[in-house]
């Protein structure tokens, strides 16, 4: 398999910061807030995001819109391309093989709703534009058999060939996936999974848990926890977090209990990469990653998944690792998949991402943003008016449009202590009279005004200082 030659480096934080004009202006509207400009903010944005890595991971998580989606049928003429190439590689009596266990245990997961959720994401088992573009096929159907390997971790039968009381067609272990299409022991109209539910933080403002509502694992993938159904809804329903925080039950009724594996599938938690590209090697693994054992190979996407108590020296022989290697094994020889030379089934000799510093890493992209801290004084209070990427899950996305603006002004509160912040179109900066200095006008950095006679500059940003009156330590010096 071809390697995609995009390099992830890391724009500096420090060019990031300085390499545009920022000029916050007190709110007219509000007396202790500031306004900014949305061109600013896109600039500050678009500086910060410019490795070409970025359009590649909001590329993958395109979508296509559900009235499309819910018309997906097998063998249609109207089925979009990469449900085609799924149906090509692997057909219908392929899903039957794998699924024989699940069709009694578990019908809510069909055929239909498989392609329904590949059908909702054109970059699974899309077309390559690039020097991949011969090796489409071949990817798509790595991508499928990996999926399955997890499948049969995370919702398999996990019987014996033996145990023929249980499993009477004799079927493998990597045969019994999809068997559970919600978490054993829980039932919808059970309230659970609520942790950090009801709390006053970003969290809950972002994703707010309903009443009366179970966040325990359902569909492929288990999804649970309300800050994952919400982030998921956001997916699938144009940005609207309500619609599976309150009816999260539809997770298991719906195709969407397969699309929320194939969405997990596709989404990078920086600094870990998406599985898929993991998988097609779009991925390219940082110098720490590769110090640290990570490389490429099913290994990898264990770690993406579970690292934390799967990976390891420690969980060398651990039942869900070494589960999830044995079916991955069984599976890609069962349908011809080749494993590298460079590609490692295992994942006991990584370091779990969880315990890998990756902070000041050149080479490493994260995908949140949060509040700038640094200090500019050249804006009002030393305040940046900026967010930063960082390596830590917060309430803003850089893969989710209009986050930045979001966290900008701090939308859902998390950045205590904060500017406020309202941004507009356009600002319009009160005159400055180069005969005169006025009490109420904004003066930043390097603007002069003549004060009887003698002319001053700005050191910083200022409004209400009188030049006469500045001092030594004061924001104007004499020309």
């Amino acid at each position: 398999m071809s390697k995609l030659r995009l390099l992830s480096t890391l724009i500096g934080c420090g060019i990031a910061a300085n390499s545009f004009a920022m000029n916050p202006q007190p709110d007219p509207e509000n007396p202790t807030g500031y306004i900014v400009s949305r061109v600013e903010l896109k600039k500050a944005e678009d500086v910060q995001t410019a490795n070409p890595m970025y359009a590649v991971w909001a590329k993958a998580l395109e979508t296509r819109p559900n009235i499309i989606v819910d018309a997906i049928e097998p063998k249609a003429a109207s089925n979009p391309e990469n449900v085609k190439r799924v149906e090509r590689v692997f057909p219908q009596e392929q899903w039957d093989f794998l699924t024989q266990m699940a069709k009694e245990k578990a019908p809510e997961y069909t055929y239909t709703r498989f392609l329904r959720a590949i059908g909702k994401f054109p970059a699974f088992c899309g077309e390559y534009t690039d020097d991949r573009k011969s090796e489409s096929d071949a990817i798509c159907k790595k991508s499928v058999i990996t999926a399955f390997a997890h499948f049969s971790q995370e919702t398999g039968g996990h019987i014996t060939k033996e145990n023929i009381w249980d499993n009477p067609l004799g079927l493998e272990e990597w045969q019994q996936a999809l068997v559970h299409v919600r978490e054993m022991g829980w039932s919808e109209g059970q309230e659970g999974y609520i942790t950090g539910c009801g709390q006053d933080d970003w969290q809950n403002k972002r994703w707010p848990c309903a009443a009366g509502q179970g966040y325990f694992g359902r569909g492929a993938k288990q999804l649970s926890y309300h800050f994952n159904y919400g982030a998921f809804s956001e997916v699938m329903y144009d940005g609207d977090a309500t619609v599976l925080l309150n009816n999260p039950g539809l997770v298991a009724d719906s195709w969407l209990n397969l699309a929320s594996a194939i969405w997990f599938f596709l989404t990078p938690q920086a600094p870990k990469p998406a599985m898929l590209h993991v998988i097609d090697r779009t991925w390219t693994p940082s110098q720490r990653e590769i110090d640290a054992g990570i490389g490429y190979g099913f290994g990898t996407t264990i770690n993406v998944i579970n690292g934390g108590i799967e990976c390891g020296e420690q969980n060398k022989t651990k039942g869900q690792p070494v589960n999830r290697i044995r079916y991955w094994e069984g599976l890609a020889a069962h349908y011809n998949i080749p494993v590298e030379l460079d590609e490692e089934n295992t994942c006991w000799q990584q370091m779990p991402y969880g315990s890998l510093n990756l902070n000041g890493a050149t080479d490493v992209l994260y995908t949140n943003w949060d509040g700038n801290w640094k200090n500019h004084a050249d804006r009002p209070d030393g305040a940046s008016f900026e967010c930063e990427l960082v390596g830590f899950q917060t309430a803003y996305s850089a893969l989710v449009p209009g986050d930045y603006e979001k966290c900008v002004t701090n939308f859902y509160g998390s950045h205590a202590n904060w500017p406020e912040v309202r941004v507009v179109e356009k600002i319009d900066i009160i005159d400055v009279d180069p005969n005169g200095w006025k009490a109420n006008a904004v003066y930043n950095t390097g603007e002069r005004v003549v004060v009887n006679g003698v002319t001053y500059e700005a050191k910083s940003w200022t409004q209400g200082d009188d030049p006469e009156q500045s001092g030594a330590w004061g924001p104007w010096k004499i020309v």
